[in-house]
């Protein structure tokens, strides 16, 4: 449960009870793809159990349960049909589609192959800590995350989130650590990091189980490339890697975590997850000097991080966002 985490502020003018957010999230359940459909995305009940609540509250945090489905279609596939249907065309009228039929064309082909195309089924954890006005979502990418948020934005009313931001930023910061070697108390640097070059070359340096208390590391990052992505340990308790956008990736609980845990099963792994977490979050901004200033609520669509940092939005979602095609490109950092 968590393997990573993308992190917002929720506004704290929203205010909904545990049923509210119940009732409006059954106006979305999910329901398989039909014959002709690619994509289907909602909600399902939490505890994987038939019509169960959507919604289930431990220890006074909220866990949800995002499920989508997808048809894999490959292009290549496709292209196969469309060329079939222009050689038949030609067979039967003498002539050659122009460009227009053949998209046309195409399209029909989708639609005749989507029936037979296997899916692909996925799911993802979805945190609120109602007092602390925080909205944690399980994705490894920010478009992952979009969608989740574009369906809570869109079913509960007057719900509104910005993006987590620091005061200084997370590359700042993890290059500085790694020029000192001196982390804050909380955190340890492990032996793993990702570097890339801020100019036009697009050089990239990984680290993976390799010390980085060298000069190679540090000579790296005074001829200009920068951390994006650094493992760190937090109290010895959780292991994670932070990256350049403020995510945590690749989280692990420690056995000194883990050890406390009096019973097993669904509770049991939200509250040491939450437990964790919700502690780690906190020390972690602080470590970054803090929060920054939370923008103010409007109709936007979401930002990823990177944006938000090169001046490109506020980050905040106060209405349903269209999610753009899902890329992935830190699903295995290192």
């Amino acid at each position: 449960m968590f393997k990573n985490m993308v992190m917002y502020r929720i506004a704290p003018q929203w205010q909904a009870s545990l049923e509210q957010v119940e009732q409006a999230l059954q106006k979305a359940l999910f329901s398989p793809c039909s014959a002709t459909q690619e994509v289907s995305a909602g909600w399902v009940p939490a505890r994987g159990q038939a019509h169960g609540a959507l919604v289930e509250s431990v220890g006074g945090q909220w866990l949800l349960r995002y499920h989508s489905e997808s048809k894999l279609l490959p292009a290549s596939v496709v292209q196969q049909r469309v060329q079939e249907k222009c050689a038949a065309i030609e067979r039967e009228s003498g002539r050659k589609p122009g460009k227009k039929e053949q998209r046309d064309l195409k399209e029909e082909a989708r639609l005749d192959l989507l029936p037979q195309a296997f899916t692909k089924q996925s799911g993802l954890w979805v945190w609120i800590d109602p007092q602390a006005h925080l909205l944690v979502i399980d994705a490894s990418a920010q478009t992952k995350a979009d969608a989740v948020v574009s369906s809570l934005v869109e079913q509960l009313s007057g719900f509104a989130v910005a993006l987590l931001d620091t005061q200084i930023s997370p590359q700042a910061a993890m290059a500085q650590w790694l020029l000192t070697q001196e982390a804050p108390p909380e955190l340890a640097i492990d032996q793993a990091c990702e570097l890339k070059a801020g100019d036009g070359s697009k050089a990239v340096v990984r680290y993976t189980r390799h010390p980085l208390d060298i000069d190679e590391v540090r000579v790296h990052i005074e001829q200009g490339k920068l951390p994006s992505q650094l493992a760190l340990t937090w109290q010895g308790r959780v292991s994670f890697t932070l990256t350049e956008a403020l995510q945590l990736k690749k989280i692990v609980f420690q056995e000194a975590a883990q050890d406390e845990a009096t019973e097993s099963g669904f509770d049991a792994d939200v509250a040491i997850a939450t437990g964790e977490l919700s502690l780690l979050v906190p020390d972690l901004l602080a470590a970054l000097g803090g929060e920054g200033r939370t923008p103010q609520p409007q109709a936007a669509p979401e930002m990823s991080a990177p944006q938000r940092r090169a001046g490109g939005g506020k980050g905040t979602v106060t209405g349903p966002a269209q999610a753009p095609a899902d890329t992935d490109p830190e699903a295995a950092p290192f």
